[in-house]
């Protein structure tokens, strides 16, 4: 489906953990062989939480939330390219593509080059509002679990404001894609969506995170909009969609640890709401079959 030190850090991968109490070695990467993968020279890595890999041990940045397991290290170690400038920092923003996020994170663009043969980027869902709504979604599902609550609060209106929101974004991606292709024409863009988070039956699971029943098949339908947005961006733009939900399809937080590649709301493996080491890992494998 937004910072320094330890404290940026603590609010970042516990903000939904906290606001619900108020109420109540890498495995080895199966791509192509060294032989077979494709000549990348210089490859940068831009994006959010899900790209840093936000809680996954073991984190190396604490300001940003970045681990040694996100998918660009693993992207790196299949392609060995000339040279790699990882810059993904979790809560980032489109905004945060052209401006510093905190002290320690200048511009992500400060990494793009003119020789730069590849871009992976993951950006959109702090856009629309990512923490927020999980943390709406799970309080007001703790009051109606068998409503709608959620979606209640975000369409009373008579219009759906996330729908209107994922479309306000839509101009924010294709100026980002944009702003890649000025800073480093020569390379390779490749964008992803963001895996399933829910059951993509349209399942909620109350034992495990408290969204309501009618709520789970709405925010499903939205982090697909947010997914579908992304890939028509792509396509105008000049970039690569690679798709990471659809072989998430059935390891998302709802099921065992030993099967989900999301984490949900009480874990020590990630982030709540975000990919685990076998989650960026399997972001890896979509990014290197986007690659060929």
């Amino acid at each position: 489906m937004r910072s320094a030190g330890k404290s940026r850090t603590t609010r970042h991968v516990l903000s939904v953990t906290a606001a619900t109490a108020a109420l109540t070695a890498v495995a080895t990467l199966g791509g192509a062989p060294a032989s077979a993968a494709p000549s990348v020279g210089r490859y940068v890595a831009l994006g959010d939480s899900y790209a840093s890999a936000a809680g996954v041990p073991t984190q190396t940045d604490s300001a940003c939330t970045r681990s040694d397991r996100n998918y660009p290290t693993l992207v790196k170690a299949a392609l060995a390219p000339t040279a790699t400038t990882d810059v993904t920092c979790g809560g980032a923003t489109t905004v945060h593509m052209t401006t510093s996020q905190n002290s320690s994170a200048p511009p992500q663009f400060q990494a793009l080059t003119a020789d730069t043969g590849l871009v992976t980027l993951t950006v959109g869902g702090n856009d629309i509002g990512f923490a927020d709504i999980i943390v709406r979604c799970v309080t007001l599902g703790l009051f109606a679990p068998s409503g709608s609550p959620c979606r209640t609060s975000y369409t009373w209106t008579g219009t759906d404001r996330l729908a209107e929101t994922i479309d306000a974004t839509a101009p924010k991606i294709a100026a980002t894609l944009d702003g890649i292709r000025q800073r480093s024409p020569q390379a390779r863009i490749l964008i992803t969506g963001y895996p399933a988070i829910l059951p993509d039956d349209g399942s909620n699971c109350p034992g495990v995170v408290s969204i309501a029943k009618g709520d789970a098949p709405w925010l499903r339908d939205t982090q697909k909009r947010l997914n579908t947005m992304i890939a028509t961006q792509a396509a105008a733009h000049g970039a690569v969609y690679v798709d990471t939900y659809a072989k998430s399809v059935g390891h998302d937080l709802c099921k065992p640890a030993s099967t989900r590649w999301t984490e949900p709301l009480l874990t020590t493996a990630a982030a709540p709401f975000h990919p685990n080491a076998a989650g960026e890992r399997a972001m890896a494998d979509a990014v290197l079959g986007a690659l060929g």
